[in-house]
């Protein structure tokens, strides 16, 4: 394997698992300069809030990707499975999903709620990632499309490392504000175990477990371009499109 991730030959489940947690090692944005900002507690209310309101972006696209990816699932039993993704995030009703959690943090930070969900502030680079995620799950293969999910194998790490530091570092925070992420813990292995299944099954020949390889690292691109925009708009050079987010316009 070369080292863009570029497959020299079919690959045991097993070897593809360790490549794909090398593309996760090396390109998933836990090693973003704005990330680490963040928890090394250098990050202003405005700057957090600014990420806070472009994230709600992606996490309200959530259960519409994954209903994408549920119509065009035939498998009975993985459908029932891929169904839970969309309530952890929806919400049932009855209790609440990723969405109304990530809502709570964005309004703890001090936004206003309908600002955010209106998502009229968001970068436009944020659009345009969240955006490229959807057409990336609807028009490549079902399987470069589960296989995209597999971030997930290292967001218990990025949460872990989060979490602490900002309840830590930023007095504002309290661990209510930060409810979305403790679910998470849980849903994310459980999920992983769904997609790498699939993925382990259905990627036998070099060209389906190089299409799983890349589908892993467009997925990374579009989550590291999202704080790309964040810190070119908010930290350095602090350049921000017209009609984006400004502290006041958030209130």
């Amino acid at each position: 394997m070369t080292p863009d991730f570029r497959l020299d030959r079919t690959l045991a489940a097993a070897e593809l698992e360790d490549v794909l947690r090398q593309v996760g090692a090396e390109r998933y944005h836990i090693r973003h300069p704005f990330h680490r900002l963040m928890v090394e507690g250098r990050l202003t209310r405005e700057q957090m809030q600014a990420w806070a309101l472009n994230r709600y972006c992606y996490q309200a696209v959530i259960p519409r990707k994954d209903a994408i990816i549920l119509s065009r699932i035939e498998d009975r039993a993985l459908r029932l499975s891929w169904r839970e993704r969309i309530l952890d995030h929806d919400g049932d009703g009855a209790s609440p999903g990723g969405i109304e959690r990530w809502m709570r943090l964005a309004t703890g930070l001090g936004l206003d709620a309908q600002t955010v969900a209106s998502q009229r502030l968001a970068l436009p680079a944020t659009r345009f990632c969240v955006g490229a995620y959807l057409t990336l799950v609807e028009k490549r293969t079902l399987l470069e499309a589960i296989a995209s999910s597999l971030t997930e194998m290292f967001s218990p790490e990025v949460i872990g490392e989060r979490v602490s530091a900002i309840l830590e570092r930023y007095p504002y925070v309290d661990a209510d504000t930060l409810d979305y992420f403790t679910p998470r813990l849980a849903q994310a292995p459980r999920d992983v175990d769904v997609a790498l299944a699939y993925v382990r099954e259905h990627a036998r020949t070099m060209e389906t477990q190089q299409l799983v390889v890349d589908a892993l690292i467009a997925k990374c691109e579009i989550l590291w371009t999202m704080l790309d925009a964040l810190y070119f708009s908010y930290v350095e050079p602090g350049i921000t499109p017209p009609g984006a987010f400004a502290p006041e316009a958030g209130r």
